[in-house]
């Protein structure tokens, strides 16, 4: 092999491996979906919610274990005072050492600490629901961004081929003109004609740029970084099957994470109205307590204060003391705080009850809403693209015309511009409708994905 067709062989894979490069750096809709589940800074904030949450509900059971706690202190005192040995006051100086153990647990109060725990855990799931609806939010975002990227990207190449098929026109008319077949005021029109179309161009550009731009924002993406999106050619082939309203709102019932959200705080709720009633329960508790001291005043003959004091480790020994109390702590008035606690935690469980009804509403009038508009959308996709083929045909016939002298460049740029927006309004239903459906998709716990509508062409 000689040194030319290595040098051609090793350009061309430098070309394949750059081309697999780009290809790899295109971002599909599941790409940005899952990109902004990781990395969107409102997730987070979420997840860090349901963390702090879950550390609650760490906490009401931990509180289920009796309180243990230790101390120490140091006394120093002077003038009159008990003799801890004779119990016969006398002035003197002395200091003492204090060491001591207590515990503390409530063995019933109204099953109020149960009822803590169940009401922290439906909190802890009601925040991770929360936290799972701003992911589904977040996704419909996405997906809308990604759908308008395509939608403008649509008009791009709708905007170009007018250009083009004017600048072909313009060749024509020029040459007509040349040999005195056709009037030069022919050839200003359709040369305005193509001036407009290119500031068009522009235009469905700019709108193109700020469409990418607005899905980098949502994934919190620098408008610096290098960014692109598959290009999947989405085809509407057939007309859809959609389930019906009633049957969609059923399934997503057991599914959508605000109604799950709002079911567990209905429980909270509940649990939190048990445990006001809990108050007016009488509290059962124990407590012990273990304890010594050491005192300078101590002595082995304490006849004698001139005797030696009786060392630390036997005043340890000798000093200890402990006790077990139970008692029974009866509210009897209390400023009607608990009754008011009580009244309160009913109101806060209506209006629970309330909010998991209007989701339901909500999401029943959405689902109803989104069906409709998918409906309407198919049909007026159906529509346009029969509007297109008619106008696609008029202007075939018209340019056919103006080639023969027949019609004015007036005509013909009528005939063009009725085409151009009759194929901007088709981009236009099409688009809508493929959004929709992806709603009602969604209302069903599928993923958002446009792999089952075209596969994907990448540039």
């Amino acid at each position: 092999m000689n040194k030319t067709n290595l040098l051609i062989l090793t350009l061309l894979g430098m070309v394949i491996f750059s081309l697999n490069v780009v290809a790899q750096d295109l971002w599909s809709l599941e790409k940005c979906i899952t990109y902004a589940n990781e990395n969107n800074i409102q997730i987070k904030q979420s997840i860090l919610e349901v963390e702090s949450a879950n550390r609650d509900l760490h906490q009401s059971k931990v509180n289920l274990i009796p309180s243990f706690n230790a101390s120490v202190g140091q006394n120093f005192g002077w003038g009159r005072s008990p003799d801890p040995q004779t119990n016969i006051y006398s002035t003197q100086q002395s200091n003492q050492t204090f060491f001591g153990l207590n515990a503390d647990v409530t063995l019933f109060q109204g099953l109020q600490q149960v009822n803590n725990i169940k009401q922290k855990h439906f909190d802890y799931l009601a925040k991770k629901y929360d936290s799972d609806k701003i992911r589904n939010d977040m996704s419909l975002y996405i997906a809308a961004s990604y759908l308008s990227i395509l939608f403008n990207l649509e008009l791009v190449n709708n905007a170009q081929r007018q250009v083009d098929i004017t600048n072909e026109q313009v060749d024509r008319i020029g040459k007509q003109v040349e040999a005195g077949a056709v009037a030069k005021g022919n050839l200003y029109d359709i040369q305005a004609q193509g001036a407009s179309e290119e500031a068009n161009l522009i235009s469905a550009k700019n709108n193109m740029m700020l469409a990418y731009l607005d899905l980098m924002q949502l994934l919190d993406l620098e408008a610096n970084n290098e960014f692109d999106i598959e290009k999947p050619k989405l085809e509407i082939t057939g007309t859809p099957t959609l389930l019906p309203p009633e049957m969609i709102f059923n399934t997503s019932l057991g599914i959508m994470p605000e109604i799950k959200s709002a079911e567990y705080r209905v429980n909270s709720a509940e649990r939190s109205f048990a445990r006001a009633k809990g108050y007016h329960s009488p509290r059962l508790y124990a407590t012990g307590q273990f304890g010594t001291n050491y005192s300078n005043r101590i002595y082995t003959d304490f006849l004698d204060p001139d005797s030696p004091i009786v060392p630390f480790d036997q005043q340890f020994k000798d000093n200890r003391n402990g006790g077990l109390f139970i008692g029974l702590a009866i509210p009897i008035f209390n400023g009607y705080q608990v009754t008011t606690n009580v009244q309160k935690s009913r109101i806060y469980k209506e209006i629970a009850d309330l909010n998991l009804e209007n989701e339901k509403n909500v999401l029943r009038k959405n689902i109803e809403q989104a069906y409709a508009d998918a409906v309407a959308a198919y049909q007026t996709y159906v529509a346009r693209f029969k509007s297109v083929e008619s106008f696609r045909e008029a202007f075939k016939y018209t340019e056919e015309k103006l080639n023969v002298g027949m019609v004015t460049s007036t005509d013909y740029n009528v005939s063009k511009i009725q085409m151009n927006n009759a194929e901007s309004e088709l981009a236009s239903s099409k688009y809508d409708y493929i959004f929709k459906v992806k709603i009602l998709d969604f209302y069903l716990g599928r993923s958002l994905s446009l792999t089952d509508i075209a596969a994907v062409e990448t540039e």
